[in-house]
C-alpha cells in the first residue's frame, strides 16, 4: 500500500519541484490552454517562452526565441529578466555567446570579427501574443591586430534604440572593458514589424 502510494507521489512532487522544463538545449514555460503542459512550481504560468540556448561554431551563433513578447513584472525575479521585454532580451543572451565565442577564438589564433554585413534577424509574429525571434551573427577572419574580443548590442522593441546610452555605458565602465575606448558599431538593422537593433563589437582590454 504504501509503495503504492509513493509512486503515485513521486511524479506529482516531480513536476512540482520544476521551475521550469528543461529539454535539449531549451527552457520551455507554457500555459494550461496549450496542448503540453509544462507546469510551475506554485502555478501555471500564463504564457508560452521558448528560450533556446544559442548555437556557436566557429563560423557564426545563431538561435531563437518563441513566445510572448512582454511579461508581467512580476515574471521578472522568477524568469531572471531585467526587464518585461522578454522576447528582445534574446538578443542579450545572444551577445553574451557571441562575446564568449570570440575570445575563445582569439585564444585559439583563429582571430574574427563579427561580419556585420550578413548578419540576420527576424521577427516573425511580432505585434501578436506569439513571436519567433531568429538571430544569426557570422564571423570572419582577421588579422591579429583587427580581432574582436567582446560584443554587444542597442536595440528597440518596436522604438528607436538608445545608441547614445548604450555607447556611454561601455565607454564609462568602471572595469574599462574598451580597448582604446574605441567602438565597432553596425548600421541600424530593422526588421519589418518593429524590432531595430545596432550591433558593437570592440576589442576588450583583457585581451589584443
Amino acid at each position: 500500500m504504501v509503495r503504492s502510494i509513493l509512486v503515485c507521489i513521486y511524479p506529482c512532487l516531480l513536476i512540482f519541484a520544476l521551475s521550469c522544463e528543461s529539454s535539449g538545449n531549451k527552457r520551455i514555460y507554457t500555459s494550461e490552454n496549450q496542448e503540453q503542459l509544462v507546469w510551475d512550481s506554485s502555478s501555471n504560468l500564463p504564457f508560452t517562452c521558448v528560450i533556446d540556448t544559442p548555437f556557436c561554431t566557429d563560423s557564426a551563433c545563431s538561435g531563437m526565441y518563441r513566445g510572448v513578447e512582454f511579461v508581467s513584472e512580476r515574471y521578472i525575479d522568477r524568469l531572471d529578466l531585467n526587464g518585461t521585454d522578454v522576447a528582445h532580451q534574446y538578443s542579450n543572451k545572444m551577445c553574451e555567446y557571441v562575446g564568449n565565442k570570440l575570445k575563445q577564438l582569439y585564444r585559439d589564433t583563429l582571430y574574427s570579427k563579427v561580419d556585420f554585413s550578413r548578419i540576420r534577424i527576424s521577427t516573425k509574429g511580432m505585434n501578436s501574443n506569439y513571436v519567433e525571434y531568429k538571430v544569426y551573427i557570422p564571423f570572419k577572419r582577421v588579422p591579429k591586430s583587427q580581432a574582436m574580443t567582446a560584443f554587444d548590442h542597442c536595440g528597440g522593441w518596436g522604438h528607436k534604440p538608445e545608441l547614445k546610452k548604450r555607447k556611454f555605458d561601455l565607454l564609462s565602465s568602471p572595469n574599462k572593458i574598451v580597448k582604446n575606448r574605441r567602438l565597432w558599431i553596425s548600421r541600424l538593422f530593422k526588421t519589418k514589424e518593429g524590432l531595430q537593433e545596432y550591433w558593437i563589437q570592440w576589442q576588450h582590454s583583457d585581451y589584443n
